[in-house]
């Protein structure tokens, strides 16, 4: 890990609609020691509004919705394909548990539309798992990762671990050195999408959009008026791939 991915991940932190909301009435406490009630109030009630502005069911949809669905779902597989990349995410070791309790939910969703997208091929094609250990855990997530997919019924030849890659600029790159030309489909989020299709084309490769794991929805009416924590991990997400393609047009500055 370099010390900008770690800087970017840390001031991401800071960035998110809870913490931004903490702040404002974090600051509004700190001013009502100081005596300073009119400046108190405001930023009280400026960080009440947020926190109930971005838990807003309504709001967090529409903000998701553009970003999941810029992509249609792969409901069947171009029979060129010969490499189903599916991005990292989230998991932690505890060998007391089964491993679809040591994966992210997010993460497994993925897996499962690679393992789909793998049967559909008939075994043609490779899979591909990635994903780093993070700062303590033992395992790496490419080979938890393996460890599930092998579990759901993939022979082991037919997986290829990448336990190196830390971000999705880093898949691109270990994507491009093992698929080259070759047409693959790269599996992700619907909402982490857009984001990946930009940097695996960037470097040059011809990836097939395979998205997953949606959870906006504007159909459902009995959804609508409703404040709630799912709100607002939705808008947290958006907040987090905003700022992620606002850091890949720094980078395309920089590099």
């Amino acid at each position: 890990m370099t010390p900008a991915f770690l800087l970017k991940k840390f001031v991401s932190l800071f960035l998110m609609p809870f913490s931004i909301g903490i702040i404002l009435l974090g600051l509004g406490y700190m001013n009502l020691k100081r005596g300073k009630e009119r400046t108190t109030k405001a930023l009280m009630f400026a960080g009440i509004l947020w926190l109930t502005l971005f838990s807003y069911d309504p709001l967090a949809n529409l903000m998701l919705h553009p970003l999941e669905h810029r992509y249609p779902a792969m409901l069947t597989a171009p029979q060129s394909i010969r490499y189903i990349y599916v991005l990292g995410g989230g998991h932690h070791t505890d060998r007391s548990l089964p491993i679809t309790s040591q994966i992210e939910a997010e993460s497994i969703v993925r897996l499962i539309e690679g393992v789909r997208l793998y049967r559909l091929l008939e075994g043609r094609a490779k899979l591909i798992v990635s994903g780093y250990s993070g700062l303590h855990d033992p395992n790496s997530h490419a080979r938890m990762e393996q460890r599930l997919a092998v579990a759901l019924g993939i022979p082991v030849e037919a997986i290829i671990i990448v336990p190196e890659a830390t971000d999705t600029e880093n898949e691109a790159i270990a994507a491009k050195n093992i698929a080259g030309e070759t047409p693959l489909a790269l599996v992700t989020s619907a909402h982490h999408m857009p984001r990946a299709m930009r940097w695996f084309s960037k470097k040059g490769l011809h990836p097939y959009p395979a998205p997953t794991y949606h959870l906006s929805s504007l159909k459902h009416p009995h959804y609508f008026g409703i404040f709630s924590v799912d709100a607002l991990r939705k808008s947290t997400i958006c907040f987090h791939e905003f700022i992620g393609m606002l850091w890949q047009e720094m980078k395309g500055i920089i590099s």
